[in-house]
């Protein structure tokens, strides 16, 4: 069976037990159909730093060579991505000659500048704690880069509903509404009657304002709020109010309100997380660590969608997947880790 025709049953199959395709990244993907992929999550091998099962991409004589062929390799996923999918790279920097070679943006400005890529996030991945370094004259590494892109800027699939952080809940407080972190607006209303910077019709529409949020507040239609008066808080906008609404709202009525979702709020773009290996490999010097798939796959690709990673290594990723109940289709061109992949998806 052609890959083709493996890829479009699998498609059409209820089962989402992962796909495994051994061999080279590049050859695998143009065997693909166009446009069959929803989101697309990897962490291709690092430059000059180890040598993995089955060699390939990593061990080129030149950065600039290794640069090329992974965005070969890219230049192919954009066509095999549907037009409202993500592609989530994670991708780590390498030193020569005690030259730290930037090679992620590197990579990343060269998919936008030459692919069409469309660069919605730049997150920090904190280790949080990393790998000894003896070196006496530089700071240790602890962060790698994780890039969000998109083919079109608007209209792509985003479900960020499924990341947000719970919401701490409101409560009532010697008869007075208070926000889940302690906002009751008796600050706020202090600060409205002494301003001096509010007009006294301003004053009353402010202070009718922060009641109407208190009530959204007890009614769980807000989880938390900040009021920015004229005059007290530091604002949180630019002061040109040729670019700034909130600028705008603050010269005319005097205030502005921050509001808060009653879902959670939104992960930040930088994540703490820990690159341990909770499977215990000893065959793979480089592990995924699931909690860097779960945000984005659960962000960026539907329920009835299919994650691909092309440098599938032991398939964290595909694992993953799988247990958030979603299909996926892994590539790698080392059979030994293809087969410890297959193992793994076994256990869920």
């Amino acid at each position: 069976m052609t890959i083709e025709k493996q890829v479009s049953t699998y498609q059409k199959s209820d089962i989402i037990e992962p796909l495994m395709l051994h061999g080279d990244s590049l050859h695998m993907l143009q065997m693909l159909p166009d446009k069959c992929i929803d989101m697309c999550i990897t962490s291709p091998p690092y430059w000059g730093q180890r040598e993995y099962a089955g060699g390939g991409i990593g061990l080129e004589k030149k950065p600039e060579e290794f640069i090329d062929n992974l965005c070969q390799i890219f230049n192919e996923l954009h066509r095999v991505l549907k037009d409202e999918g993500s592609f989530w790279l994670n991708i780590g920097d390498s030193y020569k000659a005690k030259a730290l070679l930037g090679i992620p943006w590197r990579v990343a400005l060269k998919l936008c500048d030459e692919q069409g890529w469309i660069l919605r996030n730049s997150v920090i991945w904190n280790k949080l704690k990393g790998s000894p370094c003896n070196s006496k004259d530089k700071l240790r590494n602890i962060h790698e880069n994780v890039f969000h892109f998109v083919k079109k800027s608007k209209g792509y699939y985003y479900n960020v509903d499924a990341i947000r952080k719970k919401p701490r809940d409101s409560k009532i407080v010697n008869g007075a509404v208070v926000s889940g972190t302690g906002v009751s607006g008796v600050r706020y209303r202090r600060h409205i009657e002494l301003s001096t910077e509010l007009s006294d019709q301003e004053k009353i529409n402010a202070t009718k304002a922060l009641d109407e949020i208190l009530e959204l507040i007890s009614e769980g239609k807000l989880s938390d709020f900040r009021m920015v008066i004229r005059g007290n808080q530091r604002g949180t906008h630019s002061d040109s109010e040729k670019v700034s609404g909130r600028a705008k709202e603050l010269r005319d009525k005097g205030y502005y309100f921050l509001k808060y979702n009653p879902k959670g709020s939104k992960p930040s773009d930088v994540w703490d997380i820990v690159p341990e290996d909770t499977q215990k490999r000893k065959k793979h010097y480089a592990p995924f660590p699931e909690d860097l798939c779960k945000m984005p796959i659960l962000s960026t690709c539907p329920e009835d969608g299919i994650v691909l990673d092309p440098f599938a290594g032991t398939g964290t990723a595909l694992y993953v997947a799988k247990i958030l109940n979603r299909k996926s289709i892994g590539i790698d061109i080392s059979d030994e880790y293809i087969e410890l992949a297959k193992e793994r998806f076994e256990n869920v």
